[in-house]
């Protein structure tokens, strides 16, 4: 782990991200409209279960059909997802796997066996179980959908903000040492809360888009100006709720990540009484020169914004680019922040501590330890001990390697806050339009809902974009960068598997969206009375 992967072909490891980051970005085309969807279908049939009104029914198994051809694509790509961790990224999942690993599993023994059996009975049980029952299996494949999320952004969060953990130099693993903090860090309920309630959205657009079209197409229009109803008051409520969260999930990223705080906002030089910036000239193209003390050009800004949104305190300081490398500052935790340098140094003296460990130890193996073999011992546990939180930067060569590719960062987050405040706005006129108007005869709003769907999903994915591109370059955050997680793989072997990938997925995605526009013309299926 010390040497060997230093030498591994840059190429494989450019193709390996790109690879994870291929199949991440077409899973969550899928897995967003399912969550979104398993709530408002839930709703539909509690209509149904409440009123025995057969037309909630016909439209609860409506919304209900679309849920399952989405749910099988989203299944599909989960699991080559997982797979890769322990084709690409061996490194990885050797060196923290005992933690990393819990969470999957569990979503694996318990949510997707939860969604999965009770899915069953949703689709093909109407008839053969009491709707009680029938309408309990709806809301656990819903509830089963979403604790799977739950455990996946619970390993998410991890890689973000590791704790709860410890370095156990004999087996030269991370070892979970404390389950609690890892599954209820404060990270990973702010990434579950923002990221689920995001994919609310998603649900409630696609159902007021669906409805809309309809609507267009004058047929259904019971059907659709009811779902536009739930659909418009979920997305409402969950617009909300993302935005609260989204201000949290700044708070905590100003905390823990600063760098990407610095990268979402193109900040090289930080201070206090920080403003937002709302738009600037930041070339979308190429890194910027960060080291020069000038700010990009064309900035429009919310005075004091940042500060308040980084710190609670519209006074408070906020480091940027520069900041972060040379250190100096005091942190939110109190401590100075040390300089890129002196990380370096201590992350050297880490690995070279535990290389040293593991040479006497292997050494030792099987014999009497002596007393000075076991105080050098006990002498390199300490020095790996001191230094551990600053393992990851003894593989950095510059300050380059631990600054994100700012454009990405810095347009990503406004095109998530930019579209997250139109959908607000779309919400609330749809809701004024189906209640106080008639939403039948306004075409342009109609038509407006379509144009957004897309747009939905390019805001919930620019919201991932922010998440990892700003993080980078570390797989764990100050642990492991992205050339030491690697596994030892050519290049030739990703790139050929990158491509099969890109074929099969966008044939996935076409072959869905082929399926639920066949199911959205042909329209819901009226149950014979």
């Amino acid at each position: 782990m010390t040497n060997f992967l230093l030498s591994i072909d840059s190429s494989a490891i450019d193709w390996a991200r790109a690879q994870f980051a291929l199949t991440a970005i077409y899973h969550w085309l899928f897995v967003p409209l399912t969550l979104g969807l398993a709530l408002i279908m839930g709703i539909m049939e509690t209509r149904y279960f409440r009123s025995r009104d057969p037309f909630w029914k016909d439209t609860a198994r409506f919304w209900q059909k679309l849920f399952g051809i989405n749910f099988a694509m989203g299944v599909a790509t989960g699991i080559i997802l997982e797979f890769e961790f322990g084709t690409n990224w061996s490194n990885y999942s050797w060196f923290v796997g005992d933690i990393f690993g819990a969470p999957l599993a569990i979503e694996g023994i318990v949510a997707f066996f939860m969604e999965s059996t009770f899915v069953a009975v949703m689709f093909f049980g109407w008839k053969k179980v009491s709707p009680g029952f029938h309408l309990a299996s709806t809301w656990l494949t819903g509830l089963g959908a979403t604790i799977s999320a739950w455990w996946i952004l619970v390993a998410n969060a991890w890689m973000q903000y590791p704790v709860g953990c410890r370095f156990n130099p004999e087996t030269m693993r991370n070892e979970m040492v404390s389950f609690v903090d890892v599954a209820l860090s404060p990270f990973a309920v702010n990434k579950f809360t923002h990221t689920v309630t995001s994919a609310w959205i998603i649900g409630a657009v696609f159902v007021v888009a669906v409805s809309c079209y309809y609507l267009l197409k004058k047929r259904e229009e019971r059907m659709a100006k009811e779902s536009i109803k739930i659909g418009a008051i979920v997305g409402l409520v969950a617009t909300v709720l993302t935005i609260h969260t989204g201000d949290e999930s700044a708070y905590q990223v100003a905390q823990v990540q600063p760098m990407k705080l610095a990268a979402m906002e193109a900040l090289y030089n930080g201070g206090e009484d920080e403003s937002l910036t709302i738009v600037s000239l930041v070339n979308p193209f190429e890194q910027p020169d960060y080291t020069n003390e000038a700010e990009p050009p064309l900035k429009i800004a919310v005075p004091y914004a940042l500060s308040f949104l980084a710190t609670h305190d519209v006074h408070g300081f906020v480091p940027g680019v520069n900041d972060i490398i040379k250190g100096g500052y005091t942190r939110p935790d109190g401590q100075q922040e040390l300089p890129l340098t002196e990380k370096i140094e201590r992350g050297k003296k880490a690995i070279q501590a535990m290389a040293d460990y593991r040479t006497l130890s292997q050494s030792l193996k099987g014999k009497d330890v002596p007393a000075d073999k076991q105080l050098q011992l006990d002498n390199y546990t300490n020095t790996l001990s001191e230094n551990m939180a600053y393992f990851g930067y003894g593989y950095i060569k510059d300050a380059d390697q631990v600054v994100p590719f700012i454009p990405i960062c810095f347009y990503a987050f406004r095109i998530m806050v930019g579209l997250g405040t139109l959908f607000l706005l779309f919400f609330a006129v749809v809701l004024f339009f189906v209640y106080k108007k008639d939403i039948s005869r306004m075409r342009w709003l109609q038509i407006a809902a379509i144009v957004l769907l897309p747009l939905a999903y390019i805001a919930s994915e620019s919201g991932w974009l922010v998440a990892e591109f700003g993080r980078q370059p570390w797989t764990i955050q100050d642990m492991l960068p992205t050339w030491v997680a690697i596994s030892d793989i050519s290049s030739s072997a990703v790139m050929l598997t990158f491509f099969i990938f890109l074929v099969l997925f966008t044939t996935l995605l076409a072959v869905e969206i082929s399926i639920l526009w066949r199911e959205i013309k042909r329209g819901p299926e009226m149950e014979k009375k």
